[in-house]
Formats: structure tokens, sequence, C-alpha cells
């Protein structure tokens, strides 16, 4: 799934500005140019084949980070981890799961909720480690519906 297509949709879960945005990369340690947030929702209308080059991974990655520390505040015990590029749909999954205290239950009823069914065992292999012998990827599908569960759930 396209990294601006990411951002965007928790823009909307959020109901965040350009302004909260950029703080939130700001949280994340990345210092964004002037226009570069309002590039990222600037193909927001466009179809597909129109929208032109993605927001950067490093941009995406410092995003995700900001948004856990926007939604669970910054922790002195632990200091901030290096970030993880490139950035693929299981990472998303695991911030947004981290930056929203989603427990297994919670991720089965969001994905439900948007209109997927998983069993328990397809769930945790979408959190191990690539290279793991149960690891599977996880699909822009999958993403998506779990965007609008979780959307759902924030947002009602």
């Amino acid at each position: 799934m396209r990294n601006d297509d990411v951002i965007q949709s928790i823009r909307y879960m959020l109901d965040l500005n350009d302004n909260e945005i950029a703080n939130i990369l700001k949280l994340g340690g990345y210092k964004p140019e002037r226009g570069e947030v309002a590039y990222i929702f600037k193909s927001q209308n466009l179809a597909d084949d129109e929208k032109g080059e993605d927001c950067s991974h490093v941009l995406m990655a410092h995003f995700l980070d900001g948004l856990i520390y926007y939604k669970r505040g910054r922790s002195k015990d632990h200091p901030p981890r290096p970030i993880q590029t490139p950035v693929t749909n299981n990472i998303v999954l695991k911030k947004l799961r981290v930056a929203f205290k989603l427990r297994e239950n919670d991720m089965h009823n969001i994905l439900e909720r948007g209109g997927f069914s998983i069993s328990k065992h397809e769930m945790s292999a979408l959190f191990r480690r690539e290279g793991h012998d149960n690891y599977r990827e996880c699909g822009d599908q999958i993403l998506r519906y779990f965007l609008k569960g979780l959307t759902e759930r924030v947002r009602n």
C-alpha cells in the first residue's frame, strides 16, 4: 500500500490537520520541509495512475514512530529505536498496534469490523520476524480492511 495513502487514512481517522501531521513527524525525529506535508495530501483525490511519486520510506518511518509518541507519550526509560526502512505493510500494522494499544482480540475485532475475517494463526504470522518459518507478508487488502475497521472504531 502506498505510504501517502496510509498517512491520509490516519489523518482522516484522527481528524488531523497539516500542522498536527508536521508535529507528529517532529515527534518522530523528522524535520519536514515547507510544503512537504501538503504534498502528501495533494494527490488525495486523484486516481492511482495519476498520483505520481509516493512519500519516502524515511518520512513514513518517522511518521509511524511519531504517531506512537503522539498517542502514548515518550518513555524516559527507553531510548528511541532506529527507524526501519523500507516500511512494509507488516511494519505499519505493528506500529499501529503499538500506537493504539491493541491486543490480539482488538486486532481481530477491528479486521472483522472492516469486513475481513482472519484466524488467530494467520494474525500472529503477520507479527513474526521476517525470515521466521511462520512469517506471512501483510497484503494491501488486509491493511486496507484494518485501517477501515480502526477508523470506524476511533471515529465512532
